[in-house]
Formats: C-alpha cells, structure tokens, sequence
C-alpha cells in the first residue's frame, strides 16, 4: 500500500538558491496538522486527519491500515461510519428469505435495536456495546427464548455486514459475548374439555376455526386465509396452498410458512363441521394482493371472515375473542374493571396445533408423517418438539408382553408356554 504522512502546516518551494526548503503554510498553527493517505483497494485515495504533535499516532494508524489490507480485515472509513439503522433497513429491504421471515426480522429491528443501537455507526461497535444491549433487552424481554431470537437477527444483520466490509468482525463472535440460550420449555398440551371449552365460547361464526387447528393442525394465518379450493370432502383432504398475513398493519394472501404447500388428512368429523359452517355461514368472495401489499390481486372465497363481511383482523379477533374464550374456559383469569386481558403467548392458537400433534401421536402415528401434516421442513424439529409426548418405551414393551400373555391365556395356554418359545 501506497501512503505517507502531510505535514499541512508546511509547504516545500523553492528557495532564493534554487533549492527546496519547508516553510509555514497558510493553515500554520490551526486546524488537524497531519493527515494520513492512503490509495484504498478500490483505487481511490483515504486520509485521516491527526492533531499537532500526534503524527506518531498517524504513522501507527497507517501501518496497521496497511496490515489490515494484507490480511483481508479492511474496511473502508466511509462504509464504517454507516449506522446500524442504516444498514439493517437496507438489509431488510433486499431479504432473500420468504415474505414471513423478512417482515419479523423488520419487527424485531425496530422494535428492540432501533431505538438502542440503531444510530451507532458499524465501525465503532465493539463487544461492550452489544453486551450493553443485551442487558438492555433483558430488562425488556425477560424470556430467555424471545430474546435469543432477536438477538440472532442483530448477529445476522452484522454477519452481513462483515460480508459487504462494513466492519471487520462481527462483534457478537467475541468469546465475552453470551447469547441467550435456546430455552427448553416442553409442550403441555390441551385436554380436549379445554379445546372444547374454549370453541363453544367463540362467536359461532368462528367456532369451525378450531376443529381446523385441533383437528387438522393449521396454522392460525392458514385457518383464517382457509378457502374453498382448499378442501377436498370426496378424497378427505385438505391442501394447504396460502395463509392470510399481516404486513405491516395491511393483509395479503401469501404461501404458508415455508413457501410449501402441503396436504393434511380431513377427518369426516371435521369435514362435517365444515359443511355445517358453511351452511350457516357461506364462504365470502375476498381480494388481496398476493405475498406484497403491491403483489398482483387474487380472490379466495374464504370460510372464516369478520363481521362486515371481509377476512378476520386477527388483531383484534386475539384481544377481543380468542382471550375472553380462554378466560371463560378458565385457561387465562378475566381481567381487572378497565384492565385488558394479560398475555398468554403459550396459550395462542398454536396450542390447537399442539393438541393435535399429541392426539396424533398417542394414536401411534409416527413422527414423518406428523411432521409433514404439520408442514415442518425438519422432522427433527418436530421429534425435538414433541418427543415427549411419545408413548415411553417401558409402557410400549409393559403393552406388548401383556398382550402376549393374554392371547396365550385366551387359547388355554399358560405362561409355561410362552416361557418355552
């Protein structure tokens, strides 16, 4: 690397004798007296401004911006004095991933790194300040799980922006970094009373809703956006080709989470409860666009829609029906006179899903399949989540030696005989 130190309180010109000597300049005595250049790897040239009596320090910093191109640590003095906010919204912006996951990544940014990091440029950032953050947001988000995944979209935000040499090293890699562990909270399924319970207390045009998370494991987006084209009453299936979202306070049609479609079992008592709602309750024509709030307009007649006829707010169908069913069916308390319904994240529409996993596998089905009803991209995932709500294998042998013993007892054998074999 091509660089050296100006000295700008000097000047070299000419002399009366014609050969050269250093004189003060016009900037003598004021203003940042070194400056340090350098030609940068895209061919330009940087420089770096250092006070009187400093220009020790200049040389320094300019060996150790040679040694960082040498090793590939470089990163360019502009690109670093991008801020955090900057970055991350331009990141977000251009997320490869599926619709769902860029819009919680945008959610997470905003509302937990924008307001306490968002302004500090990538360059100055070391481990101390995300250290500082994470006690910050441990104040706010006491659940250990919740906030590892922020944490995790903060990392991936500056693995990026290592990517790109906006910075050079990602500050969440330091070893006195602690991310937020994974948290091993199992799964308490539902008893089918509280199911049950909780669906009598919906308004009636809602109540199908369930038997679609208890019965078939949807997803609660995948229940709301359920259309016609959807089931499959003849053959006894349900595909699963489009979910209702939310985008930023707006609703589109987009693929379920994944971007697969997937096909579930329709049970004939659920089939049933579908034609009966469908009865009392006609699918409704409703139109949105399609994965973007800009995406091109499509048309599902829908099961499920609020009352003026258009598809659920599930905003408000959370606060202002799911909760008080979960009240009434004592699974959440009722409120305090003016209070609103405390949280109850485990006790979402998701727990319907978890009822059925467990019916599923209490019945004997097996975990490949129960995952794909249940659209997971990993079985393993699937087998982590509900592995113990599987039948032990000391009841499975207690089962099996029993039955033997017994059907040997039917046919007038005695266990002498079954001793023998």
């Amino acid at each position: 690397m091509a660089g050296h130190i100006q000295d700008r309180w000097y000047k070299t010109e000419t002399g009366p004798t014609g050969k050269p000597r250093r004189v003060k300049s016009d900037r003598y005595g004021s203003g940042l007296r070194y400056r340090a250049r350098y030609i940068g790897p895209d061919g330009t040239e940087k420089s770096k401004s250092f006070p009187d009596r400093q220009k020790r320090l200049a040389e320094k910093w300019l060996s150790k911006t040679a040694a960082d191109m040498d090793s590939g640590q470089y990163v360019d003095p502009k690109a670093g004095r991008t801020t955090f906010q900057q970055y991350a919204e331009r990141w977000v912006s251009s997320h490869g991933g599926e619709v769902n996951s860029g819009e919680g990544a945008e959610r997470r940014l905003r509302l937990h790194a924008y307001p306490t990091i968002g302004s500090r440029p990538l360059g100055s950032f070391k481990p101390e300040h995300v250290r500082t953050w994470l006690g910050v947001l441990k104040k706010s988000m006491p659940n250990e799980a919740h906030r590892r995944v922020v944490a995790a979209t903060v990392s991936a935000v500056f693995n990026a922006a290592v990517d790109d040499e906006f910075l050079a090293r990602n500050p969440f890699k330091a070893g006195s970094v602690q991310m937020p562990k994974a948290g091993e909270t199992s799964v308490k399924p539902w008893t089918s009373v509280q199911v049950f319970s909780v669906q009598r207390a919906l308004p009636a045009r809602l109540r199908a809703t369930v038997d679609l998370g208890a019965g078939c494991g949807l997803r609660q987006g995948e229940i709301f956006g359920f259309s016609e084209d959807e089931a499959d009453f003849e053959g006894g299936w349900i595909t699963v080709s489009h979910q209702l979202k939310r985008l930023r306070g707006r609703y589109v049609f987009a693929p379920p989470k994944g971007g697969k479609t997937r096909q579930v079992p329709l049970p004939r008592a659920i089939a049933d409860g579908l034609r009966a709602h469908a009865k009392m309750f006609p699918p409704v024509a409703v139109t949105l666009p399609w994965r973007t709030v800009d995406g091109e307009l499509r048309t599902k007649r829908l099961y499920f829609t609020g009352a003026a006829g258009m598809h659920v707010r599930v905003s408000h169908f959370n606060d202002c029906m799911w909760k008080p069913a979960l009240a009434v069916a004592g699974l959440i308390p009722e409120p305090e006179e003016g209070e609103r319904y405390a949280s109850a994240r485990e006790h979402g529409m998701h727990a319907l899903r978890h009822f059925y996993a467990s019916v599923l596998l209490d019945a004997g089905e097996n975990i490949k399949a129960l995952s794909r009803y249940l659209g997971h991209a990993d079985a393993g995932f699937t087998l982590r989540t509900y592995t113990h709500l599987m039948p032990s294998s000391e009841l499975r042998t207690r089962k099996a030696v029993d039955t033997l013993y017994l059907e040997s007892q039917n046919q007038d054998h005695g266990p002498e005989t079954a001793h023998g074999r």
